[in-house]
């Protein structure tokens, strides 16, 4: 049984950091692409960053860029999401997401592209 189980989210001041934590089980871990989705009430799902476990090639959307970092352990099946300077707008429901493909394989920020995905973490910014 695939699972992702996330942790990590809370409440932050504008301009503090988060690190949240996606623990994988259950698939192929080392070939997959792992993302990090989030999503506001009343607003798509979006695609936050990326990550190629097998190449370790990261990718990322233009509003996180330079403020967030996906980065992995794979001795523990784990990707990170590091965030700092945390704006109000990124107050959001965070998933993970696991795809046995590679992330160049469709659009990696595609919500479709994804076969497993984690029950999320709230990411509340505010003052």
């Amino acid at each position: 049984e695939v699972q992702l189980v996330e942790s990590g989210g809370g409440l932050v001041q504008p301009g503090g950091s988060l690190r949240l934590s996606c623990a994988a089980s259950g698939f192929t871990y080392y070939s997959a692409c792992m993302t990090w989705f989030r999503q506001a009430p009343g607003k798509e799902r979006e695609g936050v960053a990326a990550i190629d476990t097998g190449r370790g090639l990261t990718y990322y959307t233009d509003s996180v860029q330079g403020r967030f970092t996906i980065s992995q352990d794979s001795s523990r099946n784990t990707v990170y999401l590091r965030m700092h300077s945390l704006k109000l707008e990124d107050t959001a429901m965070y998933y993970c997401a696991a795809d046995s493909a590679r992330c160049s394989i469709l659009p990696w920020y595609g919500v479709n592209k994804y076969n497993y995905w984690g029950q999320g973490t709230q990411v509340t910014v505010s003052s």
